[in-house]
């Protein structure tokens, strides 16, 4: 399964520097996630994905908030470095699922 779509870029609200930042997947694409996944997670009930955004890709998971009701994925400092991205930029992700 592969999902495309924007979303904000914003940091854990529990560390207030930026080295958590993460962005919401769609509510819908997380819904179909959840269904397709079937109970298959890993710890925190993650799920392997490949990301990309702009020229980079890397090799994360995604993490179900309940808080959201969607899953979120985090995007590295180096990404963001790389993109020249800061918390409340808009970017469009692209994520795969791995191993479903």
């Amino acid at each position: 399964m592969r999902v495309e779509f924007e979303s904000e870029l914003w940091i854990w609200d529990a560390r207030r520097d930026d080295s958590w930042t993460f962005v919401s997947l769609p509510v819908a694409a997380s819904e179909e996630i959840r269904e397709r996944a079937g109970g298959l997670s890993r710890g925190f009930g993650s799920l392997r994905v490949r990301a990309g955004l702009g020229g980079s890709s890397w090799t994360t998971s995604v993490f179900p908030d309940s808080g959201r009701g969607a899953y979120v994925l985090p995007v590295k400092k180096a990404i963001r470095k790389a993109e020249s991205l800061t918390a409340g930029d808009v970017i469009t992700v692209t994520v795969e699922l791995l191993d479903i």
